[in-house]
């Protein structure tokens, strides 16, 4: 079943996008037994989505953009009844996939799980996994080794699912050269563009076309209300550069955290491992053990080509083909057979058979790292950006009340915060009251949506008072304060006069243009052809940017079965007419085979795409699912 993750990564990884937003999965226990009480968001079969988990989910997913969009990070972008529908949806499509791998007795076994982990770049040092890049992983996701590894044994088993969908896309050689052939065709030709500006001189507006256009379209005139505001901002990372840690501090903290920055035993050894599927009968393990005997008899007499051997033995697929060398590694990254032996052994010397679940192992120590403590000089900037974070972080605790308080109490100024606080007075530009997406990103923190209506409210343009502590990213509040309103207003007829007349003639010209254009088509197709074409020029359908697309499409769909053919098209934007002669056609004469290769890898998983949103689709109606749409769209969660 794996074969199908092994070979189809790439489609593998589309499918799990499908289906996954970027938060932490649960175990599977966690997926079939009923996790609370009260309203839930969804039921899968007789399993239940609660609300504690789509709030999990939920932060997770936050947690994740926050990291990745940074300062450009909005809360209210993804606070929305379509996102949460989005995340609810992609639990339950995970959900069923867990179901339906329960249902099919789908596993992954202990040797797989751990090649997976140690071939993970951002778990490498020096190309070699690392337990403490290991550990500080998870401890930086709050995760143990337990729960991480249950994670992805889960995912792996989805992966399984995901992998037999993606095999079932296929498509023959014939059709993707047939596609190839169509895209690669060659037309040549020869463009005429009738300009709107060509017409202008013909257009007579009505005296009051203008003024008519206005009153009917008050809302394109009108200035939205906006406001200027200054405001504070109390966040950790302020705080941070107020925090001073003496040398005492650090020298303490080293003292007292010694086995923090301990370096353990480290050992490097080789193995050839004789395998031993989980479940294994006597006869099979008698059968495996006979010929790790066998094996290990021939290292005891040959020692020195232990490298030669593992290669030739070994049926671990991670370290055969370097001699059966697994690098250096401390206790407690082998499993516990393993570990005891190899730790147990001296630089050279050669073990007995260890069994583990794995199977069994042959070991030779080949290099030994003794255990050694770090100066404090070599950890000093790692221990006082440490307590730099936890003080400010005491401190952001501390003061997030007092500001909240003191902003609501003091409410005439920002001042007494600025002087307490030791924080600047910031000042915005105008503030739209309703921003579009794209300018909320531009507004910083005053671009979250909860604090823009804070400033619009009565209680800040009329009372003039502060905005309550509104936290706009995680440890970051803001409270700002109106200094200039400006209520909406509809702009004057003659200051707008001129934009209106010069928007209308340019649309009565491009009408020209496309009545004058048409007209020409009209009588090229009928032979007709006076025009001074210019020099004609090859387009295909992959080569076709020097045209708008309408414009390489109404080329494409003219009937070139007789030369010159003409086709013409309406340009987008008030851009006029063009009128194109087609004076050849070039077939694409040699079929590229890597783009062909290509192609048929685009094709195969775009219908595997649709093959498993069908299959998703057939999962919700055999499991059938009900999502509680009123938890959904509530505001609070």
């Amino acid at each position: 079943m794996f074969d199908a993750v092994r070979n189809n990564k790439k489609i593998v990884q589309v499918f799990l996008a499908l289906i996954t937003l970027p938060f932490a999965l649960w175990g599977v226990d966690s997926y079939v037994r009923d996790a609370g009480v009260g309203a839930n968001v969804a039921v899968v079969g007789e399993s239940k989505i609660t609300v504690q988990q789509f709030q999990e989910a939920w932060r997770d997913q936050m947690d994740r953009a926050r990291q990745q969009l940074g300062p450009n990070f909005r809360q209210e972008m993804f606070d929305t009844p379509e996102m949460r529908m989005a995340v609810a949806n992609s639990l339950v499509e995970q959900r069923l996939l867990l179901l339906e791998a329960g249902k099919s007795h789908l596993s992954v076994g202990n040797a797989f799980l751990a090649d997976i982990i140690a071939s993970m770049p951002s778990l490498q040092v020096d190309g070699k996994f690392s337990k403490q890049r290991y550990e500080a992983a998870l401890a930086a996701q709050g995760m143990s080794p337990e729960m991480f590894e249950a994670r992805l044994r889960q995912d792996l088993i989805m992966q399984q699912l995901v992998g037999a969908v993606g095999d079932t896309g296929i498509v023959p050689v014939a059709l993707a050269e047939s596609m190839l052939r169509i895209q690669g065709e060659e037309r040549q030709v020869a463009e005429i563009r009738l300009a709107p500006e060509q017409f202008s001189g013909e257009v007579k507006l009505a005296a009051d076309a203008a003024k008519a256009f206005y009153e009917a379209n008050q809302k394109q005139f009108q200035t939205p209300e906006r406001v200027r505001a200054e405001y504070v901002v109390l966040s950790l990372e302020a705080l941070l550069a107020q925090v001073a840690v003496s040398e005492a501090e650090v020298k303490a903290w080293y003292e007292s955290h010694l086995d923090r920055y301990r370096q353990g035993e480290e050992r490097r050894a080789s193995h050839i491992l004789i395998t031993l599927a989980a479940g294994a009968s006597d006869a099979d393990k008698d059968k495996a053990k006979v010929k790790a005997e066998e094996v290990l008899k021939d290292v005891r007499k040959n020692p020195a080509k232990f490298a030669e051997l593992a290669k030739q033995h070994s049926q671990d697929p991670g370290s055969a083909a370097n001699g059966g060398d697994l690098g250096f590694f401390s206790r407690g990254m082998m499993v516990k057979p393993f570990d005891d032996a190899a730790f147990g052994l001296k630089q050279g010397e050669l073990s007995g058979l260890v069994q583990s679940d794995f199977g069994f192992h042959i070991i030779k120590v080949t290099g030994i790292k003794e255990a050694k403590q770090k100066k404090l000089d070599e950890v000093r900037a790692e221990i006082e950006g440490e307590l730099k974070r936890q003080g400010a972080q005491k401190r952001y605790a501390e003061a997030a009340e007092a500001f909240t308080n003191m902003v609501y109490e003091q409410s005439d100024s920002l001042a007494p915060v600025v002087e307490k606080f030791k924080l600047k007075t910031l000042q915005s530009q105008f503030l739209p009251k309703e921003p579009s997406a794209q300018q909320r990103q531009a507004l910083g923190p005053l671009g979250n949506e909860k604090l823009l209506a804070a400033l619009f409210s009565d209680d800040a343009i009329k009372n003039k008072r502060n905005t309550d502590a509104i936290e706009v990213a995680q440890n970051t509040l803001v409270s700002a304060r109106v200094i200039e309103h400006q209520a909406a207003a509809i702009k004057p007829f003659d200051s707008v006069r001129a934009d209106i007349e010069a928007m209308l003639k340019a649309q009565e010209s491009a009408k020209l243009a496309k009545q004058r254009g048409e007209a020409r088509l009209a009588e090229l197709q009928q032979g007709q052809d006076k025009l001074s074409w210019p020099a004609a020029k090859g387009v295909s359908r992959l080569q076709g940017r020097q045209y708008p697309p309408a414009s390489v499409k109404a080329i494409f769909h003219a009937d070139a079965s007789k030369l010159p053919a003409y086709a013409g098209v309406e340009l987008p934007n008030n851009g006029g007419y063009a009128l194109y002669r087609i004076s050849a056609v070039k077939p694409l004469e040699q079929i590229d085979a890597e783009k062909r290769r290509a192609l048929q890898r685009d094709y195969t998983q775009l219908l595997a795409q649709e093959d498993f949103a069908a299959y998703l689709a057939g999962l919700r109606k055999r499991y059938k699912v009900e999502l509680n749409k009123a938890v959904l769209e509530a505001k609070e969660r």
